[in-house]
């Protein structure tokens, strides 16, 4: 039977590879906002003189495809939407669909933007002239209908109260939350003058934007939304063959080494077609597994993504190499050897085996790629830091940053952000007022320690043409170096637990930006066990484990970013530890929220997956930190006092929460709240060459006890127990 209900007697659906949008618009998808349209309209156009009045109020009589209708400058978009159908199984029409209930988000570009786009086509050699009639290939021109069409159009859902795009992303090169009917989303770039862009070239009209009509809002566009939507692979090798400068040295070198199979990859088919024939489970009742009384989806999609940080061939040029020259290659590697791109303790080759994992350019191609796609705005996570405010994003609080692990050999990259760094930075290094009584901002950063700059508001930055990545410029060489690992070495790692997995950022699951946080069930979702479907490839779920991710986006939980992963039934979970920087002692620690919910499980570790020997005594998520057997005490005045019973804290095995999160930046932190605390699981050396592994298996017989988790921390013993400096409360 069919749970999804097809609105109005239709079923939506992008392009070829997009499944019907019904799927999207299920009851586990309840998307609210509330919105006063004279408000909007006057926040966006009261200061300026040459407002169009007619975009003042809300046309109460009028629907979106009644408003074009009444306004000719959208007479040939208006033709396209009664020529293009909802979806491939249906013969209702896109302008049937706007003129009916819903919550739409329209970018409609006028007359002269699609004769422009046509002109476009024709300087293509795809059609003779710009004209609709110059279509001899009625396949190529159903095509063309439909890209103007699907990337124009966002569906809010078919709700009671209203969810619109009007309130975009404030950094440039973010994108829109929800994604268009072509299952693509749309980045936004603001400019100087205030005006604003759909993927960096697509006008929005500043005297006609954010018009309320009762089904939806609509932007007048300037130029058609036409993303070329291709593969990072493409693009790279697009720049080979036509030998545009810009990224041309680093599309030769990841050509070179083998990678273009690799970044070709934009979804996985097989999981596409199981979900397809309902052999995924489409939500999980959260009511019958003991979860609370709502839904949690199941993705729709597992995507592939990457993101590449590249030297630019300005650089190149700087050190003396042609990016087009026919020796570039032995050149650039023989550069990387003389200036030390690399780790003493690191083998390589040297020859011109490229592709070789062993080979000395592989690795250092390896370290500029992430497998994961990071738009402009979710480089860093802003969310639960202290001195953040999600209503005001632009004034930023502490420092926020993630280490991610890179392609090719696992190794961990350092992005980061504070008010001091300039932008996005990776692997920088600073000083912090992070003592007991400081505010843990950067207050100074050494030379060598500044970190690169991110230029992700660059012209060069390719944000919206690949299907599957982003290319972010940078202006100085990127290595995994000695002076990398030792500073990465010197530092707790925090790792938020959906950070472990890729597939959680690229199918746009976690900490998806959402409009509403208490009845929009795109709060949860439901990852399916491994004999299901492996969803995420370096994690185990047994059959009997019911996995729930919640993203938080705006919730008050003292958690990291907000977000949660609970896990009932007789589970066993089991995933990959990330890698160390340096062979050396470290603590693997587990941050807990307890509540009476929670249950109680057994812990393993060690590197044979098969084979992981018990790590300690089981683990009560729904102890407090003020439990007999933990015993901490609310901080006082005396700050001798309070190490004192730190240090009586940690020989009990447990740390308070970090004080650095906050409940959405405001009182009280992690570490004033009993509920939190981090547990040491383990203390044993590890080698930056071996994979390790977590597991938590329930040691009750009941299968209404939660296994909670939100960060793992990995912290050396220089950190720790560094005899000149305690280690921070942050």
């Amino acid at each position: 039977m069919n749970i999804y209900p097809t609105i109005h007697g239709l079923s939506f659906g992008g392009l070829s590879v997009t499944p019907p949008l019904h799927v999207r618009r299920t009851a586990c998808r309840i998307v609210t906002r509330c919105i006063a349209a004279v408000m909007v309209v006057s926040i966006f156009l009261g200061c300026r003189e040459d407002i169009d009045t007619s975009s003042r109020y809300v046309f109460r009589d009028e629907t979106i495809t009644s408003y074009f209708e009444k306004h000719p400058q959208y007479g040939e978009y208006l033709d396209v939407l009664r020529r293009v159908t909802a979806s491939r199984m249906s013969q209702s029409t896109l302008s049937q669909l706007l003129s009916a209930r819903g919550n739409y988000t329209v970018f409609a570009p006028t007359n002269e933007a699609i004769h422009a786009y046509l002109s476009s086509l024709t300087e293509e050699g795809l059609i003779a002239s710009p004209h609709w009639e110059s279509f001899t290939d009625s396949s190529l021109l159903d095509s063309i209908r439909r890209v103007i069409a699907y990337n124009s159009i966002i569906d809010g859902g078919d709700l009671a109260t209203p969810y619109f795009t009007y309130d975009f992303p404030t950094t440039t090169g973010g994108e829109i939350g929800t994604t268009t009917m072509n299952d693509h989303k749309l980045s936004v770039y603001w400019y100087k003058d205030d005006s604003i862009a759909i993927n960096k070239e697509c006008f929005i009209n500043g005297r006609n934007r954010d018009i309320p009509v009762i089904n939806g809002i609509i932007h007048q566009m300037e130029k058609v939304i036409a993303p070329q939507d291709i593969t990072a692979a493409i693009y790279l090798q697009n720049i080979i063959r036509d030998k545009k400068e810009g990224f041309l040295v680093m599309a030769r070198a990841i050509e070179a080494c083998g990678l273009m199979d690799t970044l070709c990859k934009i979804r996985d088919e097989v999981y596409e077609e199981l979900y397809k024939a309902g052999k995924i489970p489409a939500f999980l009742d959260c009511s019958s597994a003991g979860m609370g009384d709502f839904l949690a989806y199941t993705p729709e999609h597992r995507k592939y993504g990457f993101t590449i940080f590249s030297e630019t061939d300005r650089f190149w040029r700087e050190q003396g190499l042609d990016p087009a020259a026919p020796d570039l290659l032995p050149r650039l590697l023989q550069w990387l050897k003389d200036n030390h791109m690399y780790a003493e303790g690191d083998q390589f080759q040297t020859d011109e085996h490229y592709s070789s994992p062993q080979n000395l350019l592989y690795q250092w191609v390896t370290y500029h790629i992430l497998p994961v796609r990071l738009a402009a705005d979710r480089l860093v996570i802003h969310h639960s830091e202290r001195g953040y405010n999600l209503n005001n994003p632009l004034r930023l609080g502490n420092p926020v940053y993630e280490y991610q692990v890179t392609m090719g050999k696992p190794r961990l990259l350092k992005i980061y952000e504070s008010k001091k760094s300039g932008g996005i930075r990776l692997n920088r290094f600073p000083i912090a007022d992070n003592g007991r009584t400081g505010t843990n901002d950067e207050v100074d950063c050494d030379e060598d320690k500044q970190g690169l700059l991110v230029n992700r508001d660059s012209p060069e930055a390719v944000l919206s043409d690949i299907i599957n990545g982003c290319i972010y410029p940078i202006d100085e060489p990127l290595a995994y170096t000695d002076a990398v690992r030792d500073n990465i070495h010197r530092e707790r790692l925090r790792f938020d637990a959906m950070s472990l997995w890729p597939e959680a950022t690229n199918s746009d699951i976690r900490k998806k930006p959402l409009t509403h946080t208490n009845l929009n069930n795109e709060q949860f979702a439901y990852i399916p066990p491994r004999s299901v479907y492996p969803y995420f490839e370096d994690l185990y779920l047994n059959d009997q484990c019911i996995m729930r991710y919640t993203n938080g986006w705006g919730g008050v939980a003292p958690l990291y970013y907000g977000d949660e992963i609970l896990c009932m039934g007789r589970y066993e979970i089991m995933f990959k530890v990330p890698p160390v920087p340096r062979r050396g002692t470290y603590e693997l620690r587990y941050a807990c929220l307890s509540q009476y919910t929670r249950g109680i499980a057994q812990i393993y570790f060690g590197s044979d997956p098969d084979r992981l020997p018990v790590a300690g005594i089981p683990f009560d998520f729904s102890s407090d930190i003020s439990a007999p057997n933990i015993g901490a005490e609310s901080d006082t005045d005396d700050q001798d006092y309070n190490i004192e019973k730190d240090k009586q804290l940690r020989n009990n095995g447990y740390l308070k929460g970090a004080n650095g999160l906050m409940s959405l930046g405001a009182q009280p932190s992690s570490r004033d709240d009993k509920r939190c605390y981090r547990r040491i699981m383990v203390t044993q050396t590890m080698d930056p060459d071996k994979t390790y592994y977590l597991k938590l298996k329930t040691v009750l017989d009941s299968d209404r006890k939660e296994m909670f988790l939100d960060y793992l921390e990995l912290c050396p013993k220089e950190v720790y127990d560094n005899p000149l400096h305690e280690e921070d409360i942050w």
